[in-house]
């Protein structure tokens, strides 16, 4: 396996955070970011069952994982992460990481709005709030 297909919801500032950060790692096996919802991710991976709806990792072989089990190959992937990704999926970890991803997972959208609030959208684009900075002296 020499790459990954990381398909994330790019309308999801918690995936897109997420992307950002999965994409600065040190990797082991390279990866490339793909939006879920785009066209090209509809014509290159319709028939995955869990697009648009888990996060998915698909491997230039042809392997897909979603949901825990994709997090999971995302980390084994990273330099920094991989003994982590061993952790996570061995018998006393696992039930913890799953319950984890899947309730973060499923509350995703509310957490983002808690995160980062948006002020308005303009043409399409929304941007995120900032807060005044207070001055310290």
């Amino acid at each position: 396996m020499n790459r990954l297909t990381v398909l994330y919801d790019e309308e999801c500032p918690i995936c897109v955070r997420c992307r950002d950060w999965l994409a600065v790692q040190p990797a082991f096996v390279g990866m490339d970011f793909l939006g879920c919802r785009t066209a090209e991710a509809a014509s290159r991976y319709g028939e995955v069952p869990w697009l648009r709806e888990e996060l998915v990792v698909v491997s230039d072989e042809g392997d897909v994982w979603a949901g825990p089990a994709a997090f999971l190959v995302a980390l084994w992937a990273m330099r920094d992460w991989r003994e982590w990704s061993y952790r996570l999926s061995g018998d006393t970890l696992a039930p913890l990481a799953q319950r984890f991803f899947e309730s973060l997972s499923k509350r995703r959208k509310g957490l983002a709005k808690l995160l980062f609030p948006r002020d308005e959208c303009e043409a399409g684009t929304c941007r995120a709030r900032t807060r005044p900075r207070r001055a310290y002296r």
